[in-house]
């Protein structure tokens, strides 16, 4: 019989993934542990002006999808009204079938607005008087937009020159959504640009409050600036890199290398991976001896269109999946902080499908039977946290490793309306396990399976990260 779209079992194929969702997986609690959601707006609980705010703004997903619609970027990051773009997004949204985001709109009107309308140029108008409306009203500000998902984590990525006042701000109201920090110190390492990284460098004095002129001052400032987010919540680092750096260096070698891009003078290739190299180790590090988890986001090739990034700036869509060779300097990092007795908890997300079963491999490695699931092959990420990306990964993890230990699903995304990502998730994991559940190549026991749903939804990563 055929299905509608988008009924309540959507993307559930057999009996047994309907019971493992609708028993098991449904009601499980979210823990976002990445995302890029603004402090500032949950601290100051935000109210959303109309359904553009909350959906278009700063979501490069959708601007992507519009300028490949033909749709000029006065409505995308442009001036042109919140209506006018949100009816060239509704516009565009048919031509999207396929495409990830075809599901995630409908599903996001449905779950926060109660919109079962097919969103298009004719809809528009309805879908965004409906919606904005609705946002005015108390029950959807961003705080509630949170609980109405059941959202009891999320941690935001800061950089270390951020004072965090937002969140010791929620922490002093003693807020029943968690916010915590993470720890992303990319700009710190990025001394491709002289100039670009002295900019930062004066930041990061700044915040410090001591001068940074010898890569000793570096490595101190870093030291208290992890000691400061340490102090008001944080237990996670973030990396989002192109590839793990793990060149051969001397400490000799990396001082005059940073005395060097102080200067201002443009660094070698072999010094800018040398630099990186060393201070990826001493951060790992600094991880390793607060008991952090350490996540790796590997892969992307970012902002590869010169003209956009001068015009628009990072983030705004102009970045695709990188082809890096991966596995040998990630194993001379992790072997170098194993063999020391320094690897902490650690997350490894690749942006390139080609390599899941690398990384899968890889993670298992270094699994030393001290706690389960120690180093991770993280979720589908970015260009891959969609129907096929997400599947691929689990069916790899599988092979590879223990899916049973996998901590789940996270948004990595900027949008307070987009966890009903985690929903999908949920759904492609039940079906996975329902359909070999009714082919008999697991047991017909949903007692047992329906307890690893449970722990891949929510009670891996609640233990995992410690945040109960």
């Amino acid at each position: 019989m055929r299905k509608r779209f988008l009924d309540e079992n959507f993307l559930l194929n057999s009996r047994a993934a309907e019971q493992l969702y609708h028993d098991f997986a449904k009601e499980m609690p979210i823990i976002d542990y990445h995302c890029h959601l603004p402090p500032a707006q949950i601290a100051a609980d935000t109210q959303f002006g109309n359904i553009t705010q909350a959906w278009l703004y700063g979501d490069h997903y959708k601007w992507r999808a519009m300028r490949i619609n033909g749709v000029h970027e006065s409505y995308c990051t442009g001036d042109k009204s919140d209506y006018e773009k949100f009816e060239k997004w509704a516009a565009t949204v048919p031509q999207t079938l396929r495409n990830p985001l075809y599901h995630w709109t409908h599903l996001e009107l449905q779950r926060y607005f109660g919109v079962h309308d097919i969103l298009n140029g004719a809809s528009a108008r309805m879908v965004y008087d409906t919606c904005s409306n609705l946002l005015q009203q108390p029950e959807y500000s961003v705080r509630n937009l949170l609980r109405s998902r059941g959202v009891k984590v999320v941690c935001t990525t800061d950089d270390p020159a951020d004072d965090l006042r937002y969140h010791q701000q929620m922490k002093a109201e003693n807020l029943d959504i968690k916010v915590f920090p993470a720890f992303r110190p990319d700009a710190a390492m990025n001394a491709d640009n002289p100039v670009v990284y002295n900019h930062y460098l004066q930041k990061l004095e700044l915040a410090a409050g001591k001068s940074i002129a010898t890569y000793d001052d570096l490595l101190q400032v870093l030291q208290e600036r992890h000691d400061f987010f340490a102090a008001n919540g944080c237990t996670v680092s973030d990396h989002g890199i192109e590839e793990i750096y793990a060149d051969a260096y001397t400490e000799g070698e990396v001082r005059s290398i940073f005395l060097e891009v102080r200067d201002g003078r443009q660094l070698s290739l072999t010094d800018i991976r040398k630099l990186k190299s060393a201070l990826l180790y001493e951060l790992a590090v600094m991880d390793w001896k607060k008991g952090w988890v350490q996540q790796y986001h590997l892969g992307a090739l970012r902002n590869n269109n010169s003209r956009m990034m001068r015009q628009l700036g990072p983030d705004t869509g102009w970045d695709s999946i990188g082809d890096f060779s991966q596995a040998r300097a990630l194993a001379r990092f992790l072997d170098r902080l194993d063999s020391q007795d320094q690897l902490t908890k650690t997350i490894i997300y690749n942006l390139n499908p080609a390599d899941n079963e690398l990384m899968a491999t890889m993670t298992g490695n270094f699994n030393d039977g001290s706690i389960a699931g120690k180093v991770q092959f993280g979720a589908a990420w970015w260009f891959l946290d969609q129907k096929e990306g997400m599947t691929k990964q689990m069916n790899a993890l599988s092979n590879m490793g223990l899916l049973s230990r996998f901590v789940g699903m996270l948004t990595d995304s900027r949008s307070f309306l987009s966890y009903p990502r985690h929903e999908y998730f949920r759904r492609l994991l039940c079906d996975m396990l329902g359909e070999e559940m009714e082919k008999g190549e697991i047991p017909d026991d949903m007692a047992l399976v329906g307890s690893m749903v449970r722990d891949i939804c929510y009670n891996n990563a609640s233990n995992y990260f410690g945040w109960h």
